[in-house]
């Protein structure tokens, strides 16, 4: 009881109150982790407030874009860790994950790989004949590697949240197709562009026959970067070609619903977009673009959204090295990867690997060696890292539907607000000052007076 009430007057101060208003509900995070979305409840201000403090206001008859979700890639390394849990170990953990309900954080928007990432054991497509061989008829394809743990845990993923968006996303086509051979560089052969599109055509009916429904998919990860292992190079007059003439004809024909997003690279190349979207032939089949932040600026979402506004964006993903520096981390990311993201017109804010061991294992010879997941699984002991704070501080709280609506921005006070399908507003603010700040929050007329640490976010939700 002591520690609730010392957390009460530290983080709001609502000085002499009429009377009792709506609750407003926030939970918090702290850079030292004190606090780790840590409950909590106030009511609205009635009396005066301190006019000098600064002032987040809440205009939600100004509407942006509606929200898809938060959430991680399962990696087929990670879903390697989570089915060897425990069964009964292993639900409880996906509820805690999947499920709004109790202390689950909510997730409700995941991305997968085609074949491997560079976060699984091993190379593997979906169509591997003996080396030497092709297959055009794509008698050898198969769900393969993923049908032992990838498979079965989105199965029991979706039992807890059925309306989990799923997008998918190629490492590499088949080496088979690539004008190398290799699973690591090398381009699509354009004898092969047709055949590509049907394996993925084939992937989405193969996927829905055990239940797994594939929202979006992109035609490559990270299209510029043929280094990594699984990777191709696609540019993007290529991929460009692929969709107009192939990928989306293909989805057109086999009455495919899944959405085409493009690109799904970093901020930096906004123009590789925009150069597809200004194709009239390929624009048609194009739900969106798809972005990651290891180069550019955030705002590059909203220079394609200028100059598309019709098409939708999504950031996809974003990792955290380690070992992690909380603080700096979980700063960085809130600001830049929900926060920015959504405030540039994304959908979504996905961070990059929802699992690894303490390692950073899984992954592929010449794969991500320290990319740290969201969990940290070694034998049947769980840790919470960074990122799935990140996350959860918008998951929990903003569910598939949601508004973006209008807020201003306070000096040190990045924060993003939006409108629930039941009516709620969220609103998420980060200090990003060096101070602990004093602010107040206004909407519709009512006021709350809160602080917050240096270093430290929390949601709001009234």
């Amino acid at each position: 009881m002591q520690i609730k009430t010392f957390l009460f007057c530290l983080f709001f101060s609502l000085g002499a109150m009429a009377q009792k208003g709506t609750p407003v509900s926030y939970w918090l995070t702290t850079a030292d982790q004190s606090a780790l979305l840590q409950e909590g409840k106030a009511n609205w201000q009635t009396g005066a407030v301190n006019q000098s403090m600064p002032i987040i206001s809440i205009d939600e008859q100004q509407h942006f874009q509606t929200i898809d979700g938060f959430g991680y890639t399962l990696t087929g390394g990670s879903a390697q860790l989570l089915y060897q849990l425990p069964k009964d170990q292993r639900q409880t953990l996906l509820q805690e994950l999947f499920s709004s309900k109790g202390n689950g954080i909510g997730i409700s928007y995941l991305r997968i790989s085609v074949g491997a990432s560079d976060l699984d054991a091993t190379v593997f497509t979906y169509d591997d004949p003996p080396k030497g061989e092709t297959d055009f008829a794509l008698k050898h394809f198969s769900l393969g590697p993923n049908l032992k743990n990838l498979i079965p845990v989105l199965q029991e993923i979706i039992a807890i949240q059925p309306k989990i968006k799923i997008l998918a996303t190629p490492w590499t086509a088949p080496v088979w197709m690539k004008t190398n051979a290799n699973s690591i560089g090398g381009k699509l052969k354009p004898a092969c562009y047709q055949v590509y599109a049907q394996y993925l055509v084939k992937y989405i009916q193969a996927m829905k026959a055990k239940g797994i429904l594939v929202d979006a998919i992109t035609p490559q990860n990270e299209p510029l970067n043929p280094k990594n292992n699984p990777s191709l190079d696609m540019q993007a007059e290529e991929q460009a070609i692929f969709i107009a003439d192939h990928l989306g004809p293909a989805f057109q024909k086999a009455a495919i619903k899944t959405k085409i997003v493009l690109y799904d690279h970093n901020c930096d190349r906004p123009d590789y977009p925009i150069s597809i979207l200004n194709n009239v032939k390929a624009k048609p089949f194009i739900n969106g673009s798809a972005f990651h932040l290891y180069g550019g600026d955030i705002k590059a979402l909203s220079a394609v959204h200028d100059a598309h506004p019709d098409k939708a964006l999504y950031f996809t993903e974003q990792w955290v090295g380690g070992p992690s520096n909380f603080a700096g981390d979980f700063g960085w990311h809130l600001k830049n990867v929900v926060i920015g993201s959504m405030r540039n017109w994304s959908k979504n804010a996905l961070e990059w690997n929802l699992a690894a061991d303490a390692e950073y294992q899984p992954h592929t010879p010449g794969g991500c060696t320290n990319c740290l997941g969201a969990l940290t699984i070694q034998q049947n002991a769980v840790a919470r890292n960074v990122a799935y704070y990140i996350i959860g501080q918008a998951s929990k709280f903003v569910p598939v539907g949601s508004v973006r609506i209008a807020s201003n921005l306070p000096t040190d006070l990045p924060n993003v607000a939006f409108k629930r399908p039941d009516g709620k507003k969220v609103l998420l603010v980060f200090n990003d000052g060096k101070q602990e700040q004093s602010f107040g929050i206004s909407s519709n007329g009512k006021m709350v007076s809160t602080k917050l640490p240096a270093g430290a976010a929390a949601t709001y939700v009234w």
